[in-house]
Parts: C-alpha cells; sequence; structure tokens
C-alpha cells in the first residue's frame, strides 16, 4: 500500500502563494524596502527622543540632567511627537504594501517561518499600539485604562527590539533589493513621493505648535502659542487641580524647610520684597507644543541661600495641588543654581493668572512642562 502524505505534510510542503487579487506592483519589496528604511530612522529618533523626555521627568538617582541649552528638551520633545505624527502615512503605507503576505498559503511553513511571523506580530502590534495611544495621548482623550507614560515607555522597547531583530534578518534582501534597477520605476516613485508629501503636510500642520511663526496653519495643533490666560498656552487650569481657593487665600504663605539652618516663611509681599530677576523660557510640554514667555519672580539659589541650604542639596517642589504624580517636582543642583531658575510671581509684565500658578510656580531652563510646578507653596531640602 502506497501511504498519501498527511495534510498537514502536503500544507507545510505547499510554495507560499498569494491571491490573485493582490496584483499591484506597489505591492513589492523594493517599495517595501524603501518605507522600511525610513521607518527605521523615524522609530529610532522617536525611541530617542522618548527616553529622553522619560529620564528628564524620571531621572535615576545618578543622573543630573543640564540647565544649559535652556531649548533643548524643547527640541527633543518637538522632534519626538511632531516627527512621530509624520510617520503614521509611513506605517500605514508600509502596511498597505506588505499586507498581501499575511494572506500567504500556508499560513506557517517551518518553525523559523513562524518565529518571523510572531516577530512580525509583536512588530506591527507594538507600532499601532505607540501611534494610537500616542495620538490619543495629544489629544487629551485617555480611552484607556492603563498609564500612559509607562505603557508607552515599556512597549517602546518592545518594538524597537522586535524591530532590530527584522532588520538584521532582512538587511541582505533589502540591500539587494535597493541597489537591483527596477524595470518599471514611475508608479513606485510617485507612491513613494505621495507618502513623503502626506507626511510633510502633517508636519507643516503641526510643527506650529512648538515653532511660533508656523502657528497659523498648525490646524492639528492642540495647542497653540499665543493662545491661552496672558497669551500662554495652559493644560491644567486651577479649577481642574482643585487649588482655586487655596491660591486665592490672602493666608497664603511660602515655607523653605527641611535640611537647612533656618525655616523660612514669606508671605506674597515678602516674595515681592526680594530681589526680582527677568527670564526668558519657553515652557515645554511633552504633548510637545511649546511657547516662549517673559517671567519674573526671585532666584532660587536665594531664596536657597537665604536658608542656609547646602550647595549639593536637592530640592522638592511642592504644589497646593492634593492629588496627581506631577503635584510635586524635584530641582537638583544643576538647575537651582541656574541664574535663570526662578519662582515665578509675574507673567508678560503681570501678575500670574490664576491658571498660570498664581500665587508664585517654579520655571526652569531645560525642564519639562510638568515638572514646571505651579501654585508652589514649599520647598523641601533634601
Amino acid at each position: 500500500m502506497v501511504r498519501r502524505p498527511s495534510f498537514l505534510t502536503r500544507l507545510l510542503a505547499a510554495p507560499a502563494r498569494l491571491p490573485a487579487r493582490f496584483t499591484s506592483r506597489l505591492h513589492d519589496e523594493r517599495v517595501a524596502a524603501w518605507l522600511g528604511m525610513a521607518l527605521g530612522v523615524s522609530f529610532l529618533s522617536a525611541f530617542a527622543t522618548g527616553l529622553i523626555s522619560h529620564f528628564m521627568q524620571h531621572p535615576p538617582g545618578w543622573a543630573q540632567w543640564p540647565s544649559r541649552p535652556v531649548n533643548l528638551y524643547r527640541v527633543t520633545q518637538g522632534v519626538h511627537v511632531i516627527g512621530g505624527l509624520a510617520t503614521v502615512p509611513l506605517l500605514l503605507a508600509k502596511l498597505w504594501t506588505v499586507y498581501p503576505k499575511l494572506w500567504q498559503w500556508p499560513p506557517v511553513r517551518s518553525a523559523l517561518h513562524g518565529a518571523r511571523r510572531a516577530l512580525m506580530f509583536v512588530l506591527v502590534g507594538g507600532a499601532l499600539f505607540q501611534f494610537v495611544t500616542g495620538v490619543l495621548n495629544i489629544a487629551y482623550w485617555y480611552a484607556f485604562p492603563f498609564l500612559f507614560t509607562t505603557a508607552h515607555y515599556w512597549t517602546a522597547y518592545i518594538v524597537i527590539g522586535a524591530l532590530l531583530i527584522h532588520a538584521a534578518d532582512e538587511w541582505s534582501k533589502v540591500r539587494r533589493t535597493v541597489m537591483t534597477r527596477p524595470q518599471d520605476a514611475v508608479g513606485r516613485r510617485a507612491f513613494l513621493l505621495t507618502v513623503a508629501g502626506a507626511s510633510g503636510v502633517i508636519t507643516a500642520v503641526t510643527v506650529g505648535e512648538a515653532f511660533s511663526p508656523l502657528a497659523r496653519p498648525a490646524v492639528l495643533a492642540p495647542r497653540r502659542p499665543g493662545t491661552g490666560p496672558q497669551g500662554l498656552p495652559v493644560n491644567k487650569s486651577a479649577a481642574a487641580a482643585g487649588v482655586t481657593a487655596a491660591a486665592r487665600d490672602p493666608a497664603w504663605r511660602l515655607t523653605v524647610t527641611g535640611r537647612v539652618r533656618r525655616d523660612v516663611v514669606l508671605t506674597l509681599d515678602g516674595l515681592r520684597a526680594l530681589p526680582q530677576h527677568p527670564a526668558r523660557l519657553p515652557i515645554a510640554c511633552v504633548e510637545g507644543w511649546s511657547a516662549d514667555a517673559d517671567w519674573r519672580g526671585v532666584r532660587l539659589r536665594d531664596l536657597l541661600a537665604l536658608a542656609g541650604a547646602a550647595g549639593d542639596a536637592r530640592v522638592r517642589v511642592e504644589s497646593l495641588q492634593n492629588f496627581g504624580i506631577y503635584r510635586t517636582s524635584r530641582v537638583d543642583p544643576e538647575h537651582w543654581h541656574d541664574p535663570l531658575t526662578l519662582l515665578a510671581l509675574d507673567l508678560g509684565g503681570e501678575p500670574l493668572d490664576l491658571d498660570h500658578g498664581h500665587p508664585c510656580r517654579l520655571i526652569a531652563p531645560n525642564r519639562p512642562g510638568v515638572m514646571q510646578t505651579k501654585w508652589v507653596h514649599r520647598l523641601v531640602v533634601l
């Protein structure tokens, strides 16, 4: 008797084939290779700038970020968010180009092929998760039950790891494909230029959130320079933070305490009686928007010197806000020694608006906006 091969054996031995409907010449390796290289650059840029943002907000004990250049965080976070949005057309075009491979038959031809498909599932799923949650975050629509920053941070490592393995596995094929001169390149070139144009349009209608001269066409920006109380955008109002009554209380006091030679307690008039200094600094938000402003107030180093704090001390700045993970922030010596670091009392030549942190707020160079603590009432020297 001659035994026929089993169905599984015939399935694994069958050559991979695509359904007949995938006939467009744009579903080819050359288009996928060029899009893949562009995506690789974009992903690595987003990963690097995202790490800067994360470690600025959650610095390890051994690291101290510099206070100069003043606009470092503004630039890196702008590149992270605006560049990330511009990557969306690249990702969609790449998925459209390669999706016929998802319908290959048989779906798994060997253990190695199965591992590669599992890797692609992780890479594509992780990339879509990062972009979808990132867009929802900058739109301030938290339609998910988890903490965005934690999920976004750890998923980034998974995506980059999968990307590097995929790039190493495909590099010889990509190199061979790119070096081969195609017979009919007109349609491919037009497709790639269209994708690049879509990325350019997204950049043009978003970049104004960080670059004031282009603020008018920034129709996709959640915040625009010049829009808000005293001409400066606001993410969280005093009402949303639950501090309206406490911030307006005439009995408000600023206390400097902790590892100091003497506690210092000052009224708002007492703060204004100290030497006042100007600083032109941006508010640079994690959502990518930023705007310059003219601040005036007391240098933080002068207050700490008045209390007798050690030169290598760290300072915890506490807000009147009673909830939220950013109700306090830490200021390292590199920053509080900088003459531009202020407890600001005025913005644009006027007393701080309540939504901008009245009676006083922290403003310092090269810090994320969530760490520019508003409604300050206590400094604890650590």
